[in-house]
């Protein structure tokens, strides 16, 4: 991908240092089945698994082409426990209203075997508004069926059905480290909630939540048994629910963000509101302010932003310290960097720069299918990032756009080979 630059001379780490750019073309001339893969288009999703990328554009997926000119994949999910991707997709032949789900070996992959992929979930009916949502941090599956109001759980592990249940008042749902959260449809004056266990459906606890009447709800949000509630011009409220021990935090302190991440390592949750990302305790203090750290795009999709394993460190695709004018609403390359700071410093310890001097950049392999013909400069790589990703076994950053190019930023010895 490309090099980084060091934010100042002592705090940029060994892993972060001799980068080197590759590139990556998602765009296939000899797909043209469908009027729409006629152009290009961005990519809006990257996974990796081992040595493989797999890079999600609007119309198709790099590595895992469309088995059918009628379907489209939506989205993609690294199945860890089975070493296996999983693809969710819709097809023209139902006007693209129903999910399919299909599991496949990294190692099927690796030999080009695509057709060897594993249907899952047939049974189910997943029509809009269906959905199906993957929680790696419990290791479930869970499914929803708007047609019969039914709630599924199935182990992601081995895809076995575990527990069912139903509710149409049931207006959300949150999942968080052992629990799930059901948020009903409100009253005036309260909010009516249950906690199940997320191993069996038991239900662990239900109560209401008091409202101030006539306040739209920004939003509720679980953390193992912590509950924040916020709502329009209203003061964060962060209830214990085992104790109910209510915390609120002004207003005016915390205004509300339009991104939500929970920290679950550090028991501290990261947001986003305005391109600022910030960190917080659950006593609704302020633990961590990023320096250097403003993201470009103002709505902050989480596929422009990486957080590690540890969650000591988050990369996201930022504004340059003194950006370049710009005639368009595109940036230019020098205007843009992807940072990477520490979450609980939030001081900046390196950057990949348009403007680093050692930045190397590897030769293309022309007319191969997944490797692209065109010669991008560092400066281009950096324009108008639309997904990034972080390997953290391979120590590779991959970075994708709106022309449908994939760059890989590599400290691996050897990678321009």
């Amino acid at each position: 991908m490309g090099s980084f630059a060091r934010c100042s001379p002592s705090s940029g780490p060994e892993r972060f240092r001799n980068i080197q750019l590759q590139e990556f073309d998602t765009y296939d001339q000899n797909f043209l089945q469908l009027q729409f893969l006629r152009k290009r288009s961005k990519i809006i999703e990257i996974v990796a698994a081992k040595d493989i990328i797999f890079a999600l554009a609007t119309n198709q997926c790099l590595c895992f082409l469309n088995l059918s000119p009628d379907e489209l994949i939506r989205s993609l999910f690294y199945n860890k426990n089975n070493d296996s991707l999983i693809t969710v997709s819709v097809y023209g032949s139902d006007n693209f209203r129903s999910l399919k789900i299909r599991t496949t070996s990294i190692e099927y992959i690796r030999r080009n075997k695509l057709d060897a992929g594993i249907p899952l979930f047939e049974t189910e009916s997943l029509k809009w508004p269906g959905f199906v949502e993957f929680d790696d941090v419990n290791g479930k599956v869970l499914t929803y069926s708007a047609q019969d109001g039914i709630y599924k759980v199935f182990d992601l592990k081995n895809y076995n059905f575990l527990y069912q249940f139903s509710d149409k008042n049931v207006q959300e749902i949150k999942i968080s480290p052992g629990i799930m959260l059901l948020i009903f449809e409100r009253t005036p004056s309260h909010v009516p909630l249950q906690i199940l266990s997320i191993e069996d459906g038991t239900i662990l606890k239900t109560f209401n939540h008091l409202l101030h009447r006539n306040k739209k709800v920004d939003f509720i949000e679980q953390f193992n048994e912590k509950l924040l509630v916020k709502q329009e011009n209203e003061n964060l409220q962060i209830l214990d629910i085992n104790s109910f021990e209510l915390t609120e935090v002004s207003s005016t302190d915390f205004l509300t963000p339009s991104a939500f991440i929970f920290l679950y390592e550090n028991n501290l949750f990261l947001t986003v509101r305005n391109r600022t990302v910030a960190v917080w305790n659950f006593k609704g203090e302020l633990v961590t302010s990023f320096e250097d750290h403003l993201l470009w795009h103002p709505d902050c999709s989480t596929n422009n932003i990486y957080i590690t394993r540890e969650q000591d460190l988050i990369i996201s695709y930022c504004k340059a310290d003194e950006p370049s004018p710009s005639p368009s609403d595109e940036p230019p390359g020098d205007a843009t960097v992807i940072s990477m700071s520490n979450i609980l410093t939030g001081k900046c310890i390196a950057k990949i720069s348009a403007n680093d001097p050692e930045l190397r950049i590897c030769p293309g392999r022309r007319g191969e299918t997944g490797h692209s013909s065109i010669r991008s400069t560092v400066r281009e790589a950096l324009e108008d990032v639309t997904a990034l990703f972080y390997d953290e076994d391979r120590k590779e950053i991959y970075t994708g756009n709106k022309y449908g190019l994939v760059h890989v930023w590599s400290t691996r010895v050897g990678c321009c080979l």
